[in-house]
């Protein structure tokens, strides 16, 4: 009972700067190894000096990410909606959407994994892959997205679920423990298991195994959690949520798997332009990619740990604690953001240096990057916007922001920038269009306070 109450106060009582960091750290912390254990594989396969093998593990990213927003699906929009109904004080409606949650991520993950299995041939060459690529990335996306499929959606789904009810460092320490278990196994399966010119494989087998055990983990913990009271218990799949709650799960679930989509929908754009010029170019950008998300996974967790605090209180109709917690993650998520594009526009060569031994497709890379940490401050901000509107319940805004931004500005600037500028077209372009998204963030967000808030709110960011 005692745990109950800590994580109450978590939401209603402690200073903001100490619940927001309470909540972002582990998250954050979860979602670097996440990064870094993705970037394992980049950068023990760069040691084979192969960039093929780069390159064809690089189109599986785009993959790899629509799996998880499948678990946005429910874990993004059940965890919202079971911060909102801990704050009006309803939790035998939270276990039941808890329950529709772990089901609804089970069986979507399932799905997703078999029709990558029966359509792995057209799937590859669509996103870029030719005959010297494709058995890489098919091998990969065998082990990682048909086998591991449901457990890295679930291990996901299942830290967004315990995350809503304050239980932020089981989150973090779950998804943490997945990626350590994964850097330790996967030069032992590439070199020791695994023999030459299998590296691909051994990678895929490792990153399989160590989802599997992450999501054991969370299977065991939510076991204990259930015994001392918690409200995320497994009720019947017949017991189902309230139709006014099933509608609150989709409405910000829906919207959150979209814009995931449509984000991987833009690397798998950018990863068909690059493949148009050459295997270094393919390989420098699928790098790039994947460093860049080191600034973005922390702007994402401290979004994350902000969430439920935002959703709880603005349940709660809290609004001074809602603006306090608004402004506290807004400074911090700035702050790193700026100081990442400094470590970035220093180290580039270094860090390209690290994960590629070629010298052609690092030279190619240093530029790539340098070019593209320049948007991380408004990266940071289009997620912010995004995820205070989840935190709302108001998944409608949320998916306007997130269309607006792929299909309306990246997307067609993907094409606009290439084509008059060729492959340096197709790096500046997350810049130029973020600054328009957040223009246009601002300008929602602002229209939405004056209509949602009371006057004595403060309305300002």
């Amino acid at each position: 009972m005692s745990n109950i109450r800590d994580n109450t106060a978590i939401f209603e009582e402690l200073p903001v700067p100490r619940a927001v960091m309470k909540m972002a750290v582990p998250t954050v912390i979860s979602q670097l190894i996440v990064l870094i254990y993705n970037m394992a594989d980049t950068f023990f396969l760069g040691r084979t000096g192969n960039h093929l093998m780069v390159a064809g593990v690089s189109l599986i990213l785009p993959i790899f990410n629509i799996s998880l927003s499948i678990s946005g699906l429910a874990g993004i929009g059940g965890g919202a909606l079971i911060s909102r109904l801990l704050g009006k004080k309803r939790p035998d409606e939270a276990r039941r959407v808890y329950s529709f949650c772990v089901y609804l991520g089970a069986l979507t993950a399932a799905v997703f994994s078999l029709l990558t299995l029966f359509f792995m041939r057209p799937l590859m060459t669509a996103l870029g892959a030719n005959s010297d690529t494709y058995r890489y990335a098919s091998s990969y996306a065998f082990c990682v997205i048909v086998c591991g499929g449901v457990p890295t959606v679930l291990s996901n789904t299942l830290a967004n679920l315990i995350r809503s009810v304050g239980e932020s460092k089981k989150a973090g320490f779950g998804i943490t423990m997945g990626g350590v278990i994964n850097i330790i196994l996967d030069p032992i399966f590439m070199f020791l298991i695994m023999p030459d010119g299998m590296e691909v494989l051994g990678a895929g087998v490792a990153t399989c195994l160590s989802n599997c055990a992450a999501c054991l983990y969370f299977i065991v913990t939510l076991a204990r959690m259930r015994s001392s009271g918690g409200v995320l218990r497994l009720t019947s799949p017949r017991e189902l949520p309230e139709r006014a709650s099933l509608i609150g799960i989709f409405t910000v679930g829906v919207p959150s798997s979209i814009a995931t989509l449509l984000f991987d929908l833009d690397y798998m754009l950018i990863d068909k332009l690059m493949s148009g010029y050459d295997d270094v170019a393919l390989a420098a950008i699928g790098i790039v990619l994947k460093v860049e998300r080191l600034p973005l996974n922390v702007g994402i967790g401290i979004c994350q740990g902000m969430m439920p605090i935002i959703a709880y209180n603005y349940s709660a109709k809290n609004y001074k604690r809602l603006n306090e917690t608004k402004r506290f993650s807004l400074i911090l998520g700035l702050t790193c953001a700026v100081l990442s594009i400094g470590l970035y526009e220093l180290f580039a060569r270094q860090i390209m240096n690290i994960f590629i031994d070629d010298a052609a497709t690092a030279a190619l890379g240093t530029g790539f990057l340098r070019a593209r940490v320049l948007a991380t401050v408004m990266m940071f901000l289009c997620f912010f916007h995004v995820y205070l509107f989840n935190g709302f319940g108001k998944g409608g805004y949320a998916l306007f922001l997130g269309v607006s931004r792929w299909l309306v500005f990246n997307i067609p600037m993907l094409y606009i920038l290439n084509h008059f500028f060729g492959m340096y077209g197709v790096v500046w372009s997350q810049l130029a269009a973020d600054v328009l998204t957040v223009i246009l963030s601002l300008a929602v967000y602002r229209i939405y306070s004056k209509k949602a808030f009371p006057a004595e709110a403060d309305r300002s960011l």
